[in-house]
This record gives structure tokens, sequence and C-alpha cells, in this order.
């Protein structure tokens, strides 16, 4: 059974308004400004070399540098605004609207079903090619093959945490504060991921560079 919710927070009151009022929009924001500080956290985690702009750059240009603001983190922001958000909005809604007022086991089970078979795919598929345009790919051929490499490793860690997200949530969580759950868990996820990958990342490079030094000499 859910938890009631009881006298939240004024700001969580609020922003729960404003989600009430304007859900897109308020998702759009919440979205960009999670996926941007996944971006900027990711790269400290990771010790990130920081790019350092030109001498004679302003000191804000540095600033940012320092704080690992930089283009991709903008762009990162922009794929939640613009993506990540109005299709999560959309498939969730959708899912919620088909399985509202069915509380039933075997309706909780579908929910799970229908979220790791429909929603979870077409989200993983939105996030790969996203992450391939920012990525630099340059043709549809190229955003097709991140598809492919990446779709089953990325999908294996929905269909894991996703049903026990979601499990939780028809269990402990009012359903007004499903999307402040979700999101929290997916920023949480998504900064360690951002994170081990930069770091892998910058291991292969490191031993591409080793490996290329030791053939020259």
């Amino acid at each position: 059974m859910s938890l009631q919710l009881e006298k939240p927070h004024p700001l969580l009151a609020s922003y729960l308004q404003q989600l009430a009022t304007h859900p897109l929009r308020t998702k759009a924001i919440t979205n960009a400004t999670l996926c941007f500080l996944q971006e900027v956290l990711g790269s400290h985690i990771a010790h990130m070399p920081v790019k350092k702009p030109a001498p004679d750059a302003p000191v804000l240009s540095h600033l940012l540098a320092r704080a690992h603001v930089d283009t991709r983190a903008v762009k990162m922001a922009l794929y939640g605004f613009l993506v990540s958000a109005p299709l999560s909005h959309f498939l969730v809604g959708a899912l919620q609207k088909a399985f509202a007022g069915k509380t039933g086991t075997g309706a909780k089970l579908a929910q799970i079903f229908a979220s790791n078979l429909l929603v979870a795919p077409t989200q993983t598929s939105a996030y790969l090619a996203s992450m391939a345009i920012i990525s630099g790919a340059k043709s549809v051929d190229e955003v097709i093959n991140t598809i492919k490499t990446g779709f089953f490793a990325v999908i294996r860690i929905q269909w894991i945490t996703s049903p026990i997200a979601l499990t939780i949530a028809q269990r402990f969580i009012p359903v007004e504060l499903w999307i402040p759950f979700f999101n929290a868990i997916q920023f949480v996820l998504g900064t360690y991921f951002n994170a081990r990958v930069k770091q892998l990342r910058a291991a292969a490079a490191k031993k591409a560079a080793k490996e290329k030094d030791e053939g020259e000499n």
C-alpha cells in the first residue's frame, strides 16, 4: 500500500503544483537540469582533465572550464529538455492511464511488463541515438550502429532497475510522487554510468597512446 503524503515541504508542494498545472514544461526543465548536472558531476567524479580556454579568454570561461561546464553539458541539457522529458511524459503518462485504478497483482505485473517491453526499449533507442549525435555522429548509419552496439547493454540495466523501482513505487510511493522518485533514481544511475563511461574512455585513450609510443620506439 502506498504511503500517504502528509504536509510536504513547501518546495516539494510548489514543485508538485507545477507538475499538476504545467506537467510537460516542469518535466522538461527538470530533465534538462538533471542531465546537465549528470554530465558535470560525471566529469568531476571521473577526474577528467580540464579543457583550458585560451589565456586571454574571459574569467567566466576559465571558471566554467574548471567546473567542467562545456558544450557537451549544454547539449545534454538540450537532450533532457527536447527529447527525454517529452518522450517520458507521453510514454509514462500513457502507461499510468492504462493502469489507472487497477491495484490487483495481475495489473501490477502487467504494468511492469509493459514498461519493460514497450517504454524501456523506446527510451533506450532515443537515448542512444541522442548520445550518438551529441558525440558527433555525422550520418544516419552511425546513429543506427550506435543503437545496435549499445542497445542490449543499456536495456539490461533498465530491465534490472525498472521493475525494482516500479515495484517500490507501486507499494510505497504515492502516485503524485512517482515522477520525483523516478527522477531521483535516474539521476543517481545516470551520474554513475556517466562517470564510469568517462573513466573507461580515458583508460582506453591512455592505453592507445602508450601502445603508440611503444610502437614508435
